[in-house]
């Protein structure tokens, strides 16, 4: 299947991907960042699947979420007749479920189950035992308990089921998981579980306070970020996959499952924007809890939980997507010193402040420790936004969010009457605003560039008009868009950096990658910041166009493969979708947010 062709479903701890073809080839359990059980998606069926289909096989014609939710309906049309695989992963209770129901539409339709449970990503093969409504598999710390009332047998290291359905026939089907040194879980109603998801999900979008030109994008986007909620603690992951290539055949392949403080900022800000204050407090209160500690501790991402090691190691035996290898579980650049973080942390800092009016003293001293500690570490080098594997730089995104956070921290105190250096605080902000412009910009070509003193653009450059360094009317603002445009602009999208001559030479890595979906998002938004409406939209519906079509978006997209890549669905892009569906429909931002730049 290629990236496009699957689709996500949710139990708001883990998530699983199915493939037009009725195979779930990817799920973790029990949470995001577990072992696969199912990991066909980075390897072949002997990795891991559940196919769930007709017997000739062939992709589904026609599939749809049910309305307001992430309830999968996929339709086969075959010569014997019509079938309909509805699957959907309920909010979790005692564990985790995954239901699938064959409902006959016409005819006398002969289908087939193939499940083939491998733990461990696809490693080790459990011992199976026929039950009396299904079977049960183990190994190590895992156990899955297949029920349905249709006949199974085994073919090889596969459990199999054929069997027909006509016209208002419905078998049910229902995989869960437990820990293998408990029981198993009190088995669940299939067809009741698909009606309590249902009305969940349908509740929980009708919270939606989104009233915008593009409805049905931005509620399958925010449906999307609730997926990949981690219920227990608030967290929300950057995607459920890890290792769907940057580029086909290539080696930038990355694990996506954890929680990023930048997305957790800009996520916090989509919610708030929806009127999700609930999920938006959760969030916030993971990210407190993540980042309790010594300033100088702050990491740029951590475990659903907040975990603080996440350790890098490849999966040797699995070949990749397409054999995009190495395949990693883990992401070495929880190690990375990235400047931008604390700017994001102010930045959502000053949104509460200036929304509530009031600030928590425990909160404020956090804040002041972020403060002091930039103080110096402002003037160093990172590895930046894209967390390159390479030699540190000053990079100019990362400055003018050491900028931001300066910035808010001085109307912080300003607002809320508090005892700060405020003087000092401006000062630095001042001075980081002048080096900025003075090493960050390259006067000949009337644009910012990646880096102090290199002649490279970076498309994060674009979010300066809307951090209120620079008003958007300014010269430098503009220019700096119309460079983007002109050297990062490919095939309709926008890539995140120039490599130069040579591929690969910021980051180090061979071969190029993908355009990075967001960045042609806030394109969209610098347009619109710099009064270019009609050409802000006209860019935001052709990219809502190469979504698929369930309204998913990965990270990437390659325009000359006319394919999506990287991991998928990925969270910023949906964050992107939904913050520029509100910037280009005219509907406020949350306070605080943006403000305008000093005089």
């Amino acid at each position: 299947m290629r990236i496009e062709d699957y689709a996500l479903l949710g139990d708001l701890e883990t998530a699983a991907l199915v493939g037009r073809d009725g195979s779930v080839d990817w799920l973790c359990l029990p949470r995001f960042d577990s072992g696969a059980c199912f990991a066909a998606l980075l390897g072949d069926h002997g990795h891991g699947r559940w196919r769930l289909a007709p017997g000739a096989g062939g992709p589904a014609v026609r599939r749809r979420y049910r309305p307001g939710t992430l309830i999968l309906e996929q339709e086969w049309d075959t010569p014997e007749g019509t079938v309909r695989v509805t699957d959907a992963m309920p909010p979790r209770d005692e564990a985790a479920n995954l239901v699938r129901v064959v409902e006959g539409l016409s005819g006398r339709v002969p289908m087939r189950m193939d499940l083939a449970i491998r733990l461990d990503y696809g490693a080790a093969v459990p011992w199976v035992t026929r039950t009396a409504d299904g079977l049960s598999a183990m190994a190590g710390p895992d156990a899955l308990r297949l029920r349905t009332p249709a006949d199974i047998h085994g073919e090889g290291m596969s459990t199999v089921a054929e069997f027909a359905v006509e016209a208002g026939d419905r078998v049910p089907f229902t995989l869960d998981w437990h820990p293998s040194h408990c029981p198993a879980p009190e088995p669940v109603l299939a067809f009741h579980a698909l009606e309590q998801t249902d009305a969940f999900w349908r509740e929980w979008s009708e919270v939606s306070t989104y009233d915008g030109a593009w409805p049905e994008a931005v509620g399958v986007s925010l449906r999307v970020l609730k997926a990949l909620t981690y219920a227990p603690t608030g967290g929300i992951v950057a995607a459920p996959t890890t290792s769907l290539p940057e580029a086909l055949g290539g080696v930038r392949n990355w694990d996506y499952r954890y929680c990023w403080i930048r997305d957790a900022t800009l996520t916090l800000f989509a919610l708030a924007q929806c009127g999700y204050a609930e999920e938006a407090l959760a969030f916030r209160d993971w990210l407190l809890r993540a980042s309790a500690g010594a300033a100088d501790q702050l990491q740029i991402m951590y475990g659903v939980a907040g975990e603080r090691r996440l350790p890098e190691q490849e999966l040797a035996w699995l070949p990749g997507y397409e054999g995009a290898s190495p395949v990693r579980a883990g992401n070495a650049a929880v190690d990375q010193f990235q400047l931008d973080v604390y700017g994001e942390m102010l930045d959502l800092a000053w949104l509460g402040v200036s929304s509530r009016r009031q600030v928590q003293p425990i909160a404020w001293k956090r804040q002041v420790a972020m403060i002091e500690y930039l103080e110096e570490a402002a003037r160093l080098p990172d590895e930046g936004i894209w967390e390159v594997r390479g030699p540190r730089r000053h990079f100019v995104h990362s400055k003018v969010m050491a900028w931001v956070a300066f910035d808010r921290a001085v109307k912080i105190a300003g607002s809320a009457e508090l005892e700060a250096p405020r003087e000092r605080w401006q000062r630095i902000r001042d001075e980081l605003h002048s080096e900025i412009c003075s090493q960050g910009f390259d006067a000949d070509r009337n644009t910012f560039t990646q880096s102090y003193g290199s002649r490279e653009l970076d498309a994060s450059l674009l979010i300066i008009p809307t951090t209120g360094f620079l008003p958007p009317d300014d010269p430098r603002v503009v220019g700096t868009i119309e460079a983007v445009q002109r050297e990062l602009l490919q095939g309709g999208f926008v890539y995140r950096y120039s490599t130069g001559d040579a591929e690969g030479a910021v980051d180090g890595l061979p071969g190029k990658e993908g355009a990075f979906l967001p960045c042609s998002f806030w394109l969209c938004d610098a347009l619109e910041a710099i009064g270019r409406h009609d050409e802000a939209v006209a860019l935001f519906e052709r990219l809502l166009g190469v979504g698929n079509d369930l309204g998913l978006f990965a990270e990437e997209y390659d325009p000359a493969a006319g394919r999506m890549v990287g991991n998928f669905p990925q969270a910023f892009t949906h964050l992107a979708v939904i913050t520029t569906a509100h910037r280009l429909s005219g509907l406020p931002a949350p306070k605080g947010h943006a403000p305008a730049a000093p005089a």
